[in-house]
């Protein structure tokens, strides 16, 4: 498995972007698609984006789309989360993901049973 931290969490008001980073600890990041998800206060772990390993294929939730961009660097062995015109609703922990499997149909991108390995998220908070 790969161990994974992510950081750039914070408290903005809405309107606001942040950019979310997750550092993997594995030597060859490339190894694995990525994802973000999400869980509000008291409600189910929700997936936001997805990423191919070598970048090149990105998948997005509909409540995001338009306004976050997913995207890698792999000699870096980082993967972001660029959030911009943030909503209210948008408040809540943020977690990145790594999944072994490659080729997952778009569907299977946000089932988080897929993933293997989970960071311990940041926090997230957009205030009104």
């Amino acid at each position: 498995q790969v161990q994974l931290v992510e950081s750039g969490g914070g408290w903005v008001q809405a309107g606001s972007s942040l950019r979310l980073a997750c550092a993997a600890s594995a030597l060859t990041c490339s190894n694995y698609d990525m994802g973000w998800f999400r869980q509000a206060p008291g409600k189910e772990r929700e997936w936001v984006a997805w990423i191919s390993r070598s970048g090149s294929y990105t998948n997005y939730a509909d409540s995001v789309k338009g306004r976050f961009t997913i995207s890698r660097d792999n000699a870096k062995k980082t993967v972001y989360l660029q959030m911009n015109s943030l909503k209210p609703e948008a408040t809540a922990v943020y977690f990145c993901a790594a999944d072994r499997i490659q080729f997952r149909a778009g569907p299977s991108h946000g089932a988080s049973q897929n993933y293997d390995s989970w960071g311990p998220g940041t926090q997230v908070t957009v205030s009104s």
